[in-house]
Protein backbone atom coordinates (compact mmCIF):
# COMPACT_ATOMS: atom_id res chain seq x y z
CA UNK A 1 0.00 0.00 0.00
CA UNK A 2 3.12 1.95 1.26
CA UNK A 3 4.03 1.94 -2.70
CA UNK A 4 0.86 2.18 -4.15
CA UNK A 5 0.42 5.90 -2.88
CA UNK A 6 3.74 6.61 -3.49
CA UNK A 7 3.84 5.79 -6.86
CA UNK A 8 0.78 8.32 -7.26
CA UNK A 9 2.12 10.84 -5.21
CA UNK A 10 5.46 10.89 -7.35
CA UNK A 11 3.38 10.22 -11.36
CA UNK A 12 1.57 13.64 -9.68
CA UNK A 13 4.72 15.38 -9.29
CA UNK A 14 6.03 14.33 -12.49
CA UNK A 15 3.25 15.61 -14.27
CA UNK A 16 2.90 19.26 -12.15
CA UNK A 17 6.40 19.38 -13.36
CA UNK A 18 6.35 18.87 -16.91
CA UNK A 19 2.87 20.46 -17.39
CA UNK A 20 4.76 23.76 -15.44
CA UNK A 21 8.11 23.36 -17.62
CA UNK A 22 6.22 23.46 -20.49
CA UNK A 23 4.17 26.49 -20.15
CA UNK A 24 7.67 28.46 -18.75
CA UNK A 25 9.04 27.05 -22.07
CA UNK A 26 5.94 29.16 -24.40
CA UNK A 27 6.99 31.73 -21.83
CA UNK A 28 10.33 32.12 -22.71
CA UNK A 29 9.85 31.54 -26.56
CA UNK A 30 7.21 34.19 -26.70
CA UNK A 31 9.53 35.96 -24.81
CA UNK A 32 12.27 36.07 -27.68
CA UNK A 33 9.32 36.80 -30.26
CA UNK A 34 11.01 39.99 -32.00
CA UNK A 35 9.38 42.79 -33.56
CA UNK A 36 7.41 42.38 -36.94
CA UNK A 37 6.84 44.98 -39.22
CA UNK A 38 5.08 44.80 -42.89
CA UNK A 39 5.40 47.11 -45.36
CA UNK A 40 3.40 47.83 -48.15
CA UNK A 41 5.09 48.78 -51.50
CA UNK A 42 3.63 50.01 -55.07
CA UNK A 43 5.03 50.80 -58.17
CA UNK A 44 4.27 54.53 -59.19
CA UNK A 45 3.24 54.61 -62.55
CA UNK A 46 5.72 57.61 -64.48
CA UNK A 47 2.89 60.31 -64.52
CA UNK A 48 2.04 60.19 -60.97
CA UNK A 49 5.54 60.40 -60.27
CA UNK A 50 6.41 63.16 -62.63
CA UNK A 51 3.21 65.25 -61.11
CA UNK A 52 4.50 64.74 -57.39
CA UNK A 53 8.45 65.81 -58.21
CA UNK A 54 6.89 68.56 -60.33
CA UNK A 55 4.21 69.93 -57.36
CA UNK A 56 6.55 69.46 -54.47
CA UNK A 57 10.20 69.59 -55.04
CA UNK A 58 11.23 69.86 -51.66
CA UNK A 59 9.20 66.73 -50.35
CA UNK A 60 11.49 64.32 -48.05
CA UNK A 61 11.09 60.98 -47.61
CA UNK A 62 7.78 59.84 -50.00
CA UNK A 63 6.38 56.80 -48.98
CA UNK A 64 3.77 55.22 -52.13
CA UNK A 65 0.46 53.38 -51.20
CA UNK A 66 -2.42 52.25 -53.33
CA UNK A 67 -5.95 53.60 -52.31
CA UNK A 68 -8.22 51.67 -54.93
CA UNK A 69 -7.54 52.73 -58.18
CA UNK A 70 -5.64 55.42 -57.07
CA UNK A 71 -1.90 56.55 -54.95
CA UNK A 72 -1.46 57.78 -52.01
CA UNK A 73 1.87 59.62 -51.28
CA UNK A 74 2.93 60.66 -47.64
CA UNK A 75 5.99 62.78 -47.22
CA UNK A 76 7.42 65.30 -45.08
CA UNK A 77 7.44 69.06 -46.37
CA UNK A 78 8.90 72.68 -44.73
CA UNK A 79 9.08 70.37 -41.39
CA UNK A 80 5.13 68.98 -41.54
CA UNK A 81 3.50 65.65 -43.14
CA UNK A 82 1.55 65.87 -45.66
CA UNK A 83 -0.73 63.31 -47.88
CA UNK A 84 -1.34 63.98 -51.42
CA UNK A 85 -3.78 61.35 -53.34
CA UNK A 86 -2.98 61.09 -57.34
CA UNK A 87 -5.20 59.17 -59.56
CA UNK A 88 -3.40 57.21 -62.64
CA UNK A 89 -3.27 60.05 -64.86
CA UNK A 90 -1.13 61.95 -61.86
CA UNK A 91 -4.27 64.59 -61.69
CA UNK A 92 -4.26 65.39 -58.03
CA UNK A 93 -7.44 65.10 -56.25
CA UNK A 94 -6.09 66.24 -52.52
CA UNK A 95 -3.53 67.44 -50.78
CA UNK A 96 -3.69 67.69 -46.95
CA UNK A 97 -0.92 69.01 -44.49
CA UNK A 98 -0.62 68.69 -41.00
CA UNK A 99 1.33 71.51 -38.66
CA UNK A 100 1.27 72.97 -35.49
CA UNK A 101 -0.93 76.37 -34.62
CA UNK A 102 2.54 78.88 -34.78
CA UNK A 103 3.00 77.43 -38.47
CA UNK A 104 -0.61 79.00 -39.72
CA UNK A 105 -0.11 81.07 -42.25
CA UNK A 106 -0.79 85.30 -41.03
CA UNK A 107 -3.79 86.01 -42.88
CA UNK A 108 -5.20 82.43 -41.21
CA UNK A 109 -5.21 83.40 -38.42
CA UNK A 110 -5.97 87.41 -38.76
CA UNK A 111 -9.00 85.19 -39.62
CA UNK A 112 -9.16 83.20 -36.34
CA UNK A 113 -8.47 85.84 -33.98
CA UNK A 114 -11.23 88.07 -35.43
CA UNK A 115 -13.61 85.86 -33.91
CA UNK A 116 -11.37 84.50 -31.33
CA UNK A 117 -9.01 86.96 -30.11
CA UNK A 118 -8.21 85.34 -26.90
CA UNK A 119 -8.03 81.74 -28.68
CA UNK A 120 -4.38 79.77 -29.04
CA UNK A 121 -4.11 77.80 -32.18
CA UNK A 122 -2.63 74.39 -30.78
CA UNK A 123 -2.90 72.27 -34.21
CA UNK A 124 -4.50 72.47 -37.77
CA UNK A 125 -4.52 70.48 -40.59
CA UNK A 126 -4.75 72.20 -44.42
CA UNK A 127 -6.93 70.45 -47.16
CA UNK A 128 -6.63 71.35 -50.73
CA UNK A 129 -9.42 69.53 -53.35
CA UNK A 130 -10.26 70.97 -56.00
CA UNK A 131 -10.20 75.03 -56.06
CA UNK A 132 -11.27 74.79 -52.76
CA UNK A 133 -9.09 75.52 -49.48
CA UNK A 134 -10.11 74.15 -46.34
CA UNK A 135 -8.08 75.36 -43.17
CA UNK A 136 -9.25 72.93 -39.90
CA UNK A 137 -8.04 74.49 -37.06
CA UNK A 138 -7.86 73.32 -32.93
CA UNK A 139 -7.78 76.16 -30.50
CA UNK A 140 -7.47 76.70 -26.66
CA UNK A 141 -10.41 79.62 -26.01
CA UNK A 142 -10.01 79.76 -22.04
CA UNK A 143 -11.47 76.78 -20.44
CA UNK A 144 -12.53 75.51 -24.22
CA UNK A 145 -10.99 73.29 -26.75
CA UNK A 146 -12.60 74.91 -29.81
CA UNK A 147 -12.53 72.99 -33.67
CA UNK A 148 -12.57 75.84 -36.14
CA UNK A 149 -13.36 75.55 -39.73
CA UNK A 150 -11.97 78.57 -42.07
CA UNK A 151 -12.90 78.18 -45.85
CA UNK A 152 -12.61 81.76 -48.01
CA UNK A 153 -13.57 84.83 -45.68
CA UNK A 154 -15.64 82.49 -43.34
CA UNK A 155 -15.13 80.64 -40.01
CA UNK A 156 -17.43 78.24 -38.80
CA UNK A 157 -16.90 76.89 -35.35
CA UNK A 158 -17.74 72.66 -35.67
CA UNK A 159 -16.91 71.44 -32.17
CA UNK A 160 -16.11 72.95 -28.78
CA UNK A 161 -15.36 70.81 -25.66
CA UNK A 162 -15.25 71.69 -21.89
CA UNK A 163 -11.04 71.64 -20.70
CA UNK A 164 -11.70 69.05 -18.31
CA UNK A 165 -8.29 69.50 -16.69
CA UNK A 166 -8.96 72.96 -14.78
Amino acid sequence: MKTHSFFRITAALLVLLSARSSFAQEIIKADTLGTVVIRSTSLVNKNVTMAFTRQFKDAVSPRWYTLDKNYLVKFIQKDQRNNALYNKKGYLVYHISYMNGNSLPREIQAKINSQYADGIALTAIHVNEDARSIWIVNLKVGQYFVLARVEGEEVEEAERYTDTSI
